[in-house]
């Protein structure tokens, strides 16, 4: 069965949101194991200080990368990401859980990834060319898992 880690920057905070993140890990949980890791958003004082939150972004990677599992393949979710329709980021999904079995799958705070992180993985990945809060985001990076795996399955959701 293949791993996926979702490694995040900062809580779900909305209990709506949480319920649909746990939806979909029940969905996922019959064609991979499910781990969240949750990363402590660091305080930025100054929003408008890019020295500041170029540190912040520093700070959180540092923890990003450390738990990241080995071998997996890795996936920043990022703006500046390659955008694919349903079916070939299933066969991404497909071909890395075929090559390590591990997928390990980022999502950074408001203020984004920190280019270590990003150059640490595999594939930079962007959902789409709009713009969704960061908690709203890992609901929609978990439907797209499950579509994805049902997609691999040959199952009818993806319709």
């Amino acid at each position: 069965m293949a791993q996926l880690t979702v490694i995040s920057v900062g809580t779900l905070k909305e209990a709506y949101l949480r319920d649909a993140v746990l939806e979909y890990e029940k969905r996922i949980s019959q064609y991979a194991k499910v781990e969240e890791v949750s990363i402590k958003e660091e305080h930025i004082r100054n929003e408008d200080d890019a020295a500041e939150i170029s540190r912040a972004l520093a700070a959180e990677g540092e923890k990003i990368i450390a738990r990241i599992p080995k071998d997996a393949y890795k996936i920043a979710l990022c703006v500046e990401g390659k955008q694919y329709d349903s079916p070939a980021l299933a066969k991404i999904i497909s071909d890395a859980v075929n090559t390590s079995g591990k997928i390990a799958l980022v999502i950074g705070s408001s203020h984004g990834l920190c280019e270590s992180v990003k150059r640490e993985c595999d594939l930079r990945l962007s959902i789409s060319k709009l713009t969704f809060p960061h908690q709203l985001m890992r609901v929609i990076l978990m439907e797209s898992l499950y579509r994805s795996f049902t997609i691999i399955a040959g199952k009818k959701y993806h319709k």
